[in-house]
């Protein structure tokens, strides 16, 4: 028996379009959650960039801004126990600990702030650095963190007081200030007046730690070999112990470029040129420092290759151009990730994303406190 003409079934042909329809459908629907899925990936990266690069210039910003200041004093040229890079160990702080990335490397008052040009510790100008200045115990681990900086980042030193007064404590370095001397201490002494002769010798002083930083680039973290960091070795004391440890900052930090804003008789304050590291004029004043900070992912983008260049501090596309950070004979040259001969998803260095943030930082006190 034929069945009624209205309950009469599909044909394929009519079911093979519904088919495909459907498949357009679905592909398109999937299509749009791959697509969504990608951007919010990307843009929470980018995000993260931008987090990263914030937090790392929250940490150096204040710590260049308070350089030279010593308390109660407008500048270090009268505290006491001090002693240039040049010099015999100081006194105060002769231990080898003290010595070991560089003789009297926390106790250079005088040279508030210091840095390396696409290099780090320059033997030219550290020449006293001891293999031991790369293997610090970290600050908060204790375990011993093996250094091995990106070749031509520059590294940046800051010599301060801390802001806060403190106690007096055996096997801390402490400045000791009145209104016209002061001394380094650090053997628990009262500190009362600044010099024994001075005439307020009697008058209680202010005291204060000494705050010695210096921040480079790593080529790893300690969230994961092969993402760089940036990182600092800072002054401290450990059970009574003066010494210096390594520190992590943040990770994700590639490349940090730096360069003085500088005053050149010394008396206005105020930056009339930048120049490198290396470049400060004798008898000029560093009043402003400019800080370049390339930050990088952690996560690579399988469909994603950085083609762009990268120009900043003394990186400049008229010099060339290089796709390795840690290439000495590349110093000085603009970067460019995608000409790295590894191109890989695992490892390749242009499969991240990048952000460049830079940052001119006001030295307050740089004519004094």
């Amino acid at each position: 028996m034929n069945a009624p003409h209205g309950q009469r079934g599909l044909s394929l042909i009519e079911l093979m379009v519904a088919m495909l329809i459907g498949i357009v459908l679905i592909s398109g629907a999937a299509k749009v959650y791959v697509d969504s899925k990608t951007a919010y990936s990307s843009n929470e990266g980018i995000a993260r960039l931008q987090e990263t690069a914030r937090y790392a210039m929250s940490v150096i910003e204040p710590d260049v801004r308070m350089s030279n200041y010593w308390g109660l004093l407008k500048g270090a040229a009268v505290i006491a126990n001090q002693a240039p890079q040049t010099a015999a160990a100081a006194a105060v702080a002769p231990s080898g600990a003290m010595q070991l990335c560089g003789r009297n490397w926390a106790v250079d008052l005088s040279t508030n702030l210091q840095g390396d040009n696409n290099s780090y510790f320059n033997p030219a100008f550290v020449p006293t650095k001891a293999a031991g200045c790369d293997s610090l115990p970290d600050l908060t681990t204790g375990v011993a963190w093996a250094s091995t900086p990106v070749t031509t980042a520059d590294t940046l030193t800051v010599r301060r007081a801390s802001v806060f007064d403190s106690a007096a404590t055996v096997g801390q370095l402490q400045v000791c200030s009145s209104r016209i001397a002061g001394r380094l201490i650090s053997d628990g002494s009262a500190c009362v007046g600044a010099v024994a002769g001075q005439p307020d010798n009697l008058v209680s002083g202010k005291l204060q730690n000494l705050i010695v930083d210096t921040y480079y680039v790593d080529q790893n973290s300690q969230q994961q070999a092969g993402l760089p960091s940036l990182r600092r070795k800072t002054l401290t004391s450990v059970g009574g112990v003066m010494q210096f440890r390594d520190q992590e900052i943040i990770a994700g930090v590639e490349d940090m470029q730096v360069q003085f804003g500088i005053d050149p008789l010394g008396n206005t304050g105020v930056a009339t040129r930048y120049v490198n590291p290396d470049g400060v004029p004798a008898g000029a004043q560093i009043v402003a420092v400019r800080v370049w900070l390339l930050v990088r992912g952690d996560t690579p983008e399988s469909n994603f290759i950085d083609n762009r260049i990268y120009q900043y501090g003394d990186r400049l596309q008229a010099t060339g151009l290089t796709g390795n950070l840690n290439t000495a004979a590349d110093a000085g040259k603009a970067y460019q990730p995608s000409l790295n001969a590894d191109l890989s998803f695992a490892t390749g260095p242009a499969r991240v994303r990048r952000l460049l943030v830079s940052r001119t930082i006001q030295v307050r006190n740089a004519l004094g406190t």
